[in-house]
């Protein structure tokens, strides 16, 4: 019965904490959860049908209590405890009434003393009368609990039995009503459910089947290395790499975690890591394909300020690949656009484009920069009839790039040392110390402007009349280096004098280029990527002939200020004929605590509203 108790207990506590656990699963946060919010609502009314049961149990629990447990208590405590305390005072009177006879039955027969016999004899009474009553009070009581025995058995069933029936009625009378048809419609739920699963688990079974049936060779890594399928317009990209870290002065370990691209940044999240952490900030920065410690398919990923950033390493030239292209299409903040995957689909067919044959292109497309766009031509009104004049078109790209022209990529430029060493000029100290007099017009220039770029190519071209010459090389250089898989650029300082163009190395100070602001026809920037800047330059040969070259660049900022600075240094060169001119120019530039004239970065824009493209001639600014 005290076992009956206690799960009738333990049936309250179980059904208060179920009751609370019910109500405590909507808030579990599942992996996957979907569809739970059905079983949430039903969780809910099933807590309160077990609140509601928890009162019953309760009540049930204290019946119990009352009427099958306290009865036997009672029993055992008081009736069983008195039968066993008489059975005590009646061993103890027979005890003293055995001492008594012992004590009697030793009085001498030939010298009595009457007194003595008379005290022993009364001491006997008192013992016999003392044991008489003690047996008589247990033996009443031993028959008293004959009856006792049964009733106390029979009153704590009957409790238990009561208690039980009202426990059902009340069940019966609180749930019957409306408890029939909420448990159909969960059976219904729960059935539904289990027709889901079968249908998902056969699901899987045909696809387990289908990935089991292929061919080996898709778990091989690299296994398509001849010809693989490589996406170029992916804009975010996660993967396993394996990241090269220094241990020692020429020590090196590589750890193979996750990596993913999240906006314009590159994350790492280790095994067991809750969330992914910074690598590398993407912006700006470039990507190429390295040779590391004599490990396939590895990649270098340089800051915007030329720092060797990390070094990892993909599984095969497919994930290798596209972990460039990636990158690369991040650095360019493609995903700032309102449709980056449109953007990187068009830059991708754009250099596609660049590697097919000339003459397979239809006419090229007209230009977007309001200073090329052709004006509108004029109306005229015959026979009641608007007829407009015949416009120019924009010269095909075989007037503009001779086809199958080769691209330089390196800075190195082959005519310009041609022409130092036929000047006399001495070899370039390799430690970065140059003579004074190499560029002597360093500091008597009026203008110096410096701007960080990187070089991406050049080419002879056919003609410096246009600046669509340069859009053309842009496309072309753009396209030849996403189609090769070529991202290593070389970074330099471009300054920008009132008399030549100089590229510096950033880290010797080493002059690597020279060119005459006078030998630059053409120059403009992109429409689009505005880091974009080229220009033309007019090269002397040893035959006596001139020949055309291009040169593209990627710049930290605008290539528009670029533009601006060479077209303030031509007219700086123009109005050196005329002082007063020459004068009321450097009245509007700004000067350095050096004296140097330098340019704003917000430069107004020219007449026609693009500062990116001029002629070479002198503007109307």
């Amino acid at each position: 019965m005290q076992r009956v108790y206690g799960a009738q207990n333990e049936m309250c506590l179980a059904t208060q904490q179920l009751s609370k656990q019910l109500l405590a699963y909507e808030k579990q946060n599942f992996a996957l959860g979907k569809g739970d919010e059905e079983v949430i609502s039903t969780l809910h009314y099933f807590s309160k049908v077990v609140d509601e049961l928890n009162v019953l149990h309760t009540e049930l629990a204290k019946q119990l209590a009352d009427t099958m447990v306290l009865p036997i208590i009672q029993f055992r405590e008081k009736d069983l405890t008195e039968v066993s305390t008489l059975k005590d005072l009646f061993g103890l009177a027979s005890n003293e009434h055995d001492l008594s006879m012992a004590k009697y039955s030793r009085l001498p027969k030939k010298k009595e003393n009457e007194k003595v016999k008379t005290e022993v004899g009364k001491e006997v009474a008192a013992a016999r009368r003392k044991q008489h009553l003690s047996s008589l009070q247990y033996y009443c009581a031993l028959n008293a609990l004959q009856y006792r025995k049964r009733m106390a058995m029979m009153e704590p069933m009957i409790g238990f039995a009561h208690g039980q029936i009202n426990f059902f009625k009340k069940g019966a009378e609180m749930f019957s009503k409306h408890m029939d048809s909420f448990l159909s419609s969960v059976a219904d739920m729960v059935q539904s459910i289990q027709v889901e699963l079968e249908a998902e688990a056969e699901k899987m079974r045909v696809s387990q089947q289908e990935f089991l049936s292929v061919d080996e060779s898709v778990y091989t890594p690299d296994s398509d290395v001849a010809a693989p399928q490589i996406n170029r317009n992916l804009i975010q990209k996660a993967g396993y790499l394996n990241l090269r870290n220094k241990t020692g002065l020429v020590t090196t370990t590589w750890e193979r975690l996750y990596f993913f691209t999240q906006g314009g940044n590159l994350m790492c999240q280790p095994r067991g890591a809750v969330a992914g952490g910074l690598i590398q900030d993407l912006d700006n920065c470039s990507v190429m394909a390295v040779d590391c410690e004599d490990r396939r398919y590895c990649f270098q990923i340089t800051t915007p300020n030329g720092k060797s950033g990390i070094i990892l390493q993909a599984e095969s030239r497919k994930e290798n690949e596209e972990w460039i292209c990636a990158i690369n299409n991040i650095s360019r903040q493609i995903y700032l656009t309102d449709n980056p995957e449109a953007v990187a689909i068009k830059l991708n067919q754009t250099a596609l484009q660049a590697v097919t044959p000339i003459t397979s292109f239809g006419k090229k497309q007209e230009s977007s920069c309001p200073s090329q766009n052709l004006k509108n031509s004029e109306m005229e009104n015959e026979n009641d009839k608007i007829v407009p004049k015949a416009t120019a078109s924009l010269p095909e790209a075989e007037e503009l790039i001779a086809p199958g022209t080769p691209i330089q990529f390196d800075i190195v430029l082959p005519a310009t040392e041609f022409l130092d060493q036929n000047r006399g000029s001495r070899r370039t100290n390799p430690f970065g110390e140059t003579e004074d007099e190499s560029f002597p017009e360093a500091e008597d220039s009026l203008l110096q402007q410096m701007f960080i770029v990187r070089f991406l190519g050049s080419m002879a071209v056919k003609t410096d009349s246009t600046t669509e010459v340069i859009y053309e090389a842009m496309r072309q250089v753009l396209a030849a280096r996403a189609i090769h898989n070529i991202f290593r650029m070389t970074e330099s300082h471009l300054m920008v004098t009132s008399q030549s163009l100089r590229l510096i190395d950033p880290q010797t100070q080493v002059s690597r280029a020279n060119f005459e602001l006078t030998s630059v026809t053409q120059f403009a920037a992109h429409q689009e990527n505005k880091r974009l800047v080229g220009f033309v330059i007019r090269i002397p040969e040893s035959t006596g002939e001139e020949s055309l070259s291009t040169y593209i660049f990627e710049s930290n900022s605008e290539g528009e200020k670029i533009c601006y600075a060479i077209n303030l240094g031509k007219e700086i060169i123009e109005v050196r004929k005329d002082p007063e001119a020459l004068a009321q120019l450097m009245l509007s530039i700004p000067l350095t605590n050096d004296g140097k004239y330098v340019l704003l970065n917000d430069q107004p824009d020219d007449n026609d509203g693009n500062p990116s493209e001029h002629r070479g001639a002198e503007s109307e600014a």
